[in-house]
């Protein structure tokens, strides 16, 4: 009995000693929120370059000694203005030739039409002979002739002449002078310079095969209008800008892919009133890449790459963590849109991800996604195609 007694004493002894269970640790608060939802409209980007719609190489059109130059090197100029002037003087003197040579045959035709007027009535009272009329009725033929053939050699004479002021073909900008003056140029052989068009200009790009497939199966399903037959917008940015501040308008795609390449070549018309943009300038451009559509918005942080999956935590009705695996789009708004595997309705979990794990208790604390500044979060790295480049919203449904 003893025996017992002194067990249990000893028990009660331990059990009073022994630490108590701990609590169990209280369930991470975490901030969540329903996706923001925007219509979006997807924009691929290119890179491409300026090009003038005209680059004339300005020759001499007559021979002889370069007189003046009228422009400065680089200079603006409006189409028909004088840049050259080759010495006029011996076409001036061919012009004075030619006009003179015309007065001389008007002079013979008027006195062969009187000739042959007179004969004809004489002729007809038998005072003269058919021979006679005949004869004066060639004279007047060869007179006309001549006469038109010396009208032809003064027009061009006056061609020559005129051409010796060598003029701007376009409005534009000219380039530096190829000759001095005191050259000596041959006409259709020596380069003057060059003048390229400012207003508009062209930005060409060339597009990878996969994009052009993309835009045919969607102008086919009605999504977005073929820029072969629809002047799509197209905005571009220069390479110390960060904004897509120059918009243009798409005027053609090539008729064929290049093999060697698998791109195909299009271009864009820019209005360029102040002769900011220079041909040969790079640029980038986001062309639009899809219709309007109606997509998800989560923050960058909000998603988990693991290698070529992107997951999204959401809370589950119990207040435990779920997973998602989820489609993402280009980003918008400096936010991420997700185009599926999400519903509109989830709660996104989004901070604490790397504490969390599917089946967890959290303490959920509501919030809202807002729109960021365009530049805000992780810079999209580059694309290949045919994922979009960025996009941009609208809050119509």
């Amino acid at each position: 009995m003893f025996r017992i007694l002194a067990a249990v004493a000893m028990l009660v002894v331990v059990s009073a000693c022994s630490p108590e269970t701990p609590p169990a640790p209280p369930s991470p608060t975490v901030s969540v929120a329903n996706p923001l939802l925007k219509n979006v409209v997807d924009w691929d980007e290119y890179i491409g370059h300026f090009e003038a719609p005209q680059s004339v190489e300005l020759r001499a059109r007559v021979t002889g000694q370069v007189t003046q130059i009228l422009f400065r090197d680089g200079q603006d100029v409006q189409e028909g203005q004088p840049l050259f002037v080759i010495d006029p003087q011996p076409y001036k003197a061919e012009l004075d030739q030619a006009r003179a040579t015309v007065e001389s045959a008007e002079a013979t035709r008027e006195n062969a039409i009187l000739i042959e007027a007179r004969s004809t009535i004489l002729e007809a009272k038998n005072t003269v002979s058919k021979e006679k009329l005949e004869a004066d009725q060639t004279r007047l033929r060869t007179a006309t002739a001549a006469l038109h053939a010396a009208q032809a050699a003064l027009e061009t004479a006056e061609l020559n002449y005129n051409w010796t002021t060598v003029r701007a073909p376009v409005s534009g900008r000219v380039s530096s002078r190829r000759v001095s003056i005191g050259d000596h140029v041959q006409a259709g052989s020596t380069m003057l310079t060059t003048v390229v068009s400012l207003d508009p200009l062209w930005f060409v790009f060339d597009g990878a095969e996969s994009f052009y497939l993309k835009y045919l199966r969607q102008a086919q399903q009605g999504q977005r209008q073929s820029s072969r037959d629809f002047e799509n917008p197209i905005d571009i940015r220069l390479s110390d800008e960060t904004s897509f501040s120059h918009r243009g308008k798409m005027v053609f795609v090539d008729n064929a892919i290049d093999i060697d390449s698998g791109t195909i070549q299009a271009h864009a018309v820019v209005d360029n009133h102040d002769h900011f943009l220079t041909p040969g300038m790079f640029g980038r451009a986001r062309l639009l890449g899809s219709g309007s559509y109606r997509a998800m918005l989560v923050p960058d942080e909000a998603i988990i790459t693991k290698q070529s999956l992107k997951e999204v935590l959401v809370l589950a009705r119990d207040d435990t963590v779920t997973k998602r695996t989820v489609e993402l789009g280009p980003e918008v708004l400096g936010l991420r849109a997700v185009k599926g595997g999400l519903a509109s309705t989830d709660l996104v979990i989004l901070d604490h991800l790397t504490q969390l794990k599917p089946g967890m208790k959290v303490a959920p604390h509501r919030t809202a996604i807002e729109p960021r500044n365009a530049g805000a979060g992780p810079a999209m790295p580059p694309v290949n195609a045919p994922e979009p480049y960025a996009a941009t919203a609208s809050d119509e449904h």
